[in-house]
């Protein structure tokens, strides 16, 4: 990981040939211990956490700090300083201090230490080798004299007018032989057989966005190896450009344990990369023999293209002159039909000639036509306007005749009317003579002859005072000549109805009236009903007391007699 250094005071020259510097890793660990939450969807921020360390260290400042680790009892920080010398000033600021946050009555402890870099020591490659049985230490490759590292930025280790994503293995050999004399120089992925021995992948990059590398570096003597080691503990790769801008970026840095650059694996390797190359040669042969088959391929399609191109262009003539020909059948057929076009366009204008002169013909005889009909019209509607005049003088008189009828009607319905009230006057009249005689009647109830006698007296009195009133008792006979006579008066009444508007509001208010008469009628009946179950009543009374059916039999002649009338004066209610 890249960053920018703005303090070079403390860089070690490495190779000012490529402008390369070590600088020493100032970093340090911080752990603040977080207080207990109670209120629960509360939390603290690590951001303002740490916020307020950058601002306890003022005017030393991070060159980074970031979070390693975050729990609910402490949060991790690791920060890197620009020189080693600030980092007891920094302690010395945090290390035993509090933090009180807003929101939170509990303060937050700061624990601060120097962060130790991982890096081996002497006691871990005496200790690796000497216990390794595969290992021999006189042998170059399995003892301590090789140096692997990792992180190198490949645009620092490149030569100048070459590629800037290409190291070169000379370039890392002039950096590191000031270190001593150096045996050999392995850049793996310069190898282009390396992946497919390996499977590994080179090209991999960092995140500052360099693509960076690794190589292996072997000294011929154990000194070289000790001394790059301890020069290398604790630093980082320093770039300065010609501009003054200084960059450092850390770099992994530990002693070989694989034996890369040993004669056993060089060969093993080599043995390899002729293999790969055989297998190479074999690939180039068999995509040479592909490539000529594809070639002999595309040159025999590339003649059956030119042959179906002829066969295309044969065919493309054949078929111009064969155009050429229907062309020219088409212009003679084109110029007889032009011919035939115009002899039947004469002969049209000729027949449209004939045809507008029959035409104008057909027209004066329909013109003649259409006078005569709407002439014929014309006294038809004349006739038919006549014939409605005199339809309306037929029905003003029918009009008139029917109101003239129904003036009669009126006529007839007001004298009815009087009759009807007469004839009531008199039955109440009858009623109240009856009531006497009925009195009297049960008086004299206790001789039978002489009640019988008086009764009949009574009856006698009643019709001859009736007579003299103008009120002829009618027969059953007579009454019933009068109900088969209710029809006739009925189809009179529809002939009323139908003579108009205004004969039916008359007749409407005939038929109310009558419906008045009918209740005062029914009103009667139910009174002469009761008068006739008291009569009744008495009548058995009497005959517990005599013998007399004379009695019982001139009841019974008044009875029905009351009943005529009463039919009579039902059936008249109703004819009205």
């Amino acid at each position: 990981m890249t960053s920018i250094v703005s303090d070079t005071a403390e860089a070690v020259d490495l190779c000012p040939e490529f402008n390369l510097y070590l600088k020493p890793i100032a970093k340090i660990t911080l752990s603040v211990a977080l207080p207990h939450l109670k209120t629960p969807g509360k939390s603290i921020s690590n951001w303002e956490v740490m916020e307020r360390l950058k601002s306890m260290v003022h005017p030393e400042q991070f060159s980074s700090l970031r979070i390693s680790k975050s729990t609910m009892d402490f949060i991790r920080f690791e920060g890197e300083v620009e020189n080693k010398s600030a980092v007891k000033r920094v302690l010395a600021k945090l290390d035993g201090k509090s933090i009180k946050l807003s929101g939170f009555s509990d303060i937050l402890k700061i624990r601060g230490v120097e962060n130790k870099a991982d890096f081996p020591t002497r006691h871990d490659w005496d200790s690796f080798f000497r216990d390794a049985e595969d290992m021999n230490e006189t042998v170059p490759g399995e003892r301590p004299d090789t140096v692997h590292l990792e992180g190198l930025p490949c645009k620092w280790f490149s030569p100048k007018d070459g590629a800037p994503d290409r190291p070169s293995e000379t370039a890392l050999r002039t950096v590191f032989q000031r270190f001593g004399k150096i045996r050999n120089v392995d850049i793996p992925m310069l190898d282009p057989y390396r992946e497919e021995m390996t499977g590994k992948n080179f090209n991999t990059f960092s995140f500052g966005g360099h693509l960076n590398f690794e190589g292996y570096v072997q000294y011929q003597d154990h000194t070289g190896f000790v001394r790059a080691m301890d020069s290398l503990r604790g630093m980082k790769l320093m770039y300065k450009g010609d501009d003054g801008k200084a960059v450092a970026c850390s770099i992994k840095v530990t002693f070989d344990t694989s034996k890369h650059l040993s004669d056993s694996s060089l060969k093993k390797r080599q043995q390899e990369r002729l293999k790969l190359q055989e297998l190479e040669k074999q690939r180039e042969e068999h995509k040479r023999k592909e490539k000529e088959e594809e070639e002999r391929r595309k040159e025999e399609e590339r003649k059956q293209r030119e042959q179906e191109e002829e066969e295309k262009e044969r065919r493309r003539e054949e078929k111009l002159r064969k155009r050429e020909q229907k062309l020219k059948e088409k212009e003679e057929k084109k110029t007889q039909k032009k011919l035939k076009k115009q002899q039947e366009e004469e002969q049209k204008k000729l027949q449209l000639k004939i045809a507008m002169e029959e035409r104008k013909l057909l027209l004066a005889q329909r013109n003649l036509e259409s006078i005569r009909l709407i002439a014929e019209l014309l006294s038809r509607a004349k006739r038919l306007k006549q014939q409605q005049q005199e339809q309306q003088q037929v029905e003003q008189a029918r009009l008139q005749q029917l109101e003239e009828r129904r003036r009669q009607q009126e006529d007839e319905l007001r004298r009815v009317e009087a009759e009807k009230a007469r004839t009531l006057e008199l039955q109440r009249k009858e009623r109240e003579l009856r009531d006497r005689l009925l009195g009297n009647l049960l008086k004299k109830s206790t001789n039978t002859d002489e009640s019988g006698t008086a009764v009949h007296l009574d009856l006698q009195i009643c019709a001859a005072q009736t007579q003299l009133n103008g009120v002829t008792l009618q027969t059953p006979q007579e009454n019933q000549d009068k109900e088969t006579g209710k029809p006739k008066k009925q189809e009179e009444r529809k002939e009323t109805h139908s003579s108009g508007e205004a004969d039916g509001r008359r007749d409407r208010r005939r038929r109310r009236s009558g419906s008045r008469s009918r209740g005062r009628w029914r009103r009667s009946r139910s009174r002469r009903r009761s008068r006739s179950r008291t009569r009744s009543s008495h009548g058995r009374c009497s005959r517990k007391h005599s013998h007399g059916q004379s009695s019982s039999s001139s009841r019974s002649r008044s009875r029905s007699s009351s009943r005529g009338r009463r039919r009579h004066s039902r059936h008249r209610s109703r004819r009205y």
